[in-house]
């Protein structure tokens, strides 16, 4: 017989984990502290904290092999990891990590849940599992055919997508974070597998401006910029030199839009590179408590991707974004989930992706109709807790698990 809904032991196996600040951590984190608090038992197999530097910060390198941390019980894994991540060496990450993964001590879980990415890591986790005969929930945070599909084209493209079809085809279950993503998984992965949809939630408490004045002293902006912030990685899918050209444009303008780069990524040193400009600023990565205020210190929050992305996947920023209460602005494609999920909460508006004039124009038009820019804000944190709250992803990730087990 399965375990209990309420007793069941789980294994998670995935790269990234708390401390690490961004991206898919807080979520799998959050999953897997959730589903302890309910009287599951819940191991986890993962890496050091890598992203977004891309490297094992010094304060995280000695962090034990093995601890219990809020219920769980976490191993961590040492493998290669690529300081330029390229296509090469981040699939090597992968088959490095995934290749500890399969020979770590696993018990005997019920069920075995992989995090994708990493894909090619969780194609072997399936193997072994399935010869072991445990049931895998595959829990797709990102979908590699089409963000591989929208990158490149040929054999490299053609393989990526059978591995994924085959990690789908090896899993009992599929969750994927919006419903968007299900129908392009059954269209271009083809899977016959079972699909659920659930959605990552707002990970942090509503973010309070109390101490709006004071961070904006410290951080050097004054009354009169219109600070807008684009926090979380700088990688390529970000397309962040439009918020370069954007800042050179607000210069050109002589316009009183400021825009802050706030965080890391394997792109950031190119956008430096770029050149300076007094409309653009750069911040490294903060802690928790200075990363929210921040945030609530700035006038318009911001998320940009590249042209040509499409389903890929939901910048994970869009979830903390909604509880500041702060406008949104989306300078994406329109076919992108990114777009539909700006225009569902109506947090803000949206331009097109690399238009750097247009996206100038928006912030201005937002800084000039202050009730529309509070609008926007109130309506993304009333989207987020009606569709973003925890208890709704544990409840449907529970559901999940059980017809997995059963």
């Amino acid at each position: 017989m399965p375990a209990a809904a309420s007793d069941q032991s789980v294994l998670f196996i995935g790269v990234n984990y708390a401390p690490e600040p961004t991206g898919i951590s807080p979520y799998t984190t959050g999953m897997a502290e959730g589903l302890a608090q309910r009287g599951h038992r819940v191991r986890v197999i993962t890496s050091y904290p890598h992203y977004p530097w891309w490297r094992v910060p010094e304060e995280h390198a000695q962090l034990p092999a093995l601890s219990d941390v809020k219920g769980v019980t976490l191993r961590r894994l040492r493998h290669y990891i690529p300081q330029r991540p390229n296509t090469i060496r981040r699939a090597l990450f992968e088959l490095s990590f995934g290749v500890k993964a399969l020979f770590a001590k696993w018990d005997s879980p019920d069920v075995v849940v992989v995090v994708s990415p990493a894909l090619l890591a969780s194609r072997l986790v399936a193997l072994r599992a399935k010869l072991r005969r445990i049931p895998v929930v595959t829990w797709v945070q990102d979908i590699y055919t089409l963000g591989v599909g929208e990158a490149s084209s040929g054999t490299g493209g053609k393989l990526i997508a059978r591995v994924e079809r085959a990690l789908a085809e090896a899993s009992t279950r599929v969750v994927v974070i919006h419903d968007r993503f299900r129908r392009m998984f059954l269209e271009d992965v083809k899977t016959t597998t079972p699909i659920d949809v659930v959605r990552n939630w707002s990970h942090v408490p509503d973010v309070s401006d109390a101490n709006r004045v004071e961070t904006r002293r410290r951080m050097g902006w004054s009354d009169d910029d219109i600070i807008v912030l684009h926090a979380g990685a700088m990688g390529a899918k970000q397309g962040l030199e439009n918020v370069v050209h954007a800042a050179r444009e607000a210069t050109h303008r002589g316009s009183r839009v400021r825009f802050v780069l706030l965080g890391d990524g394997n792109q950031r040193e190119h956008l430096e590179s770029m050149g300076a400009d007094p409309a653009l600023e750069f911040v490294d990565p903060l802690p928790d408590d200075e990363f929210f205020d921040a945030l609530a210190a700035a006038d318009v929050l911001l998320a940009n991707e590249r042209p040509g992305l499409t389903e890929m996947s939901v910048p994970s920023k869009l979830t903390t974004y909604f509880a500041t209460g702060l406008p949104v602005v989306a300078a994406v494609d329109s076919s992108s989930t990114t777009h539909d999920e700006i225009l569902a909460s109506g947090s803000g508006p949206v331009v097109p992706a690399a238009a750097p004039a247009a996206l100038v124009d928006a912030v201005e038009a937002l800084a000039a109709q202050p009730d529309a820019a509070a609008a926007h804000g109130a309506a993304g944190r009333a989207y987020r807790a009606a569709h973003l709250t925890p208890d709704a992803a544990l409840d449907a990730f529970e559901r999940t698990l059980t017809a997995a087990a059963s």
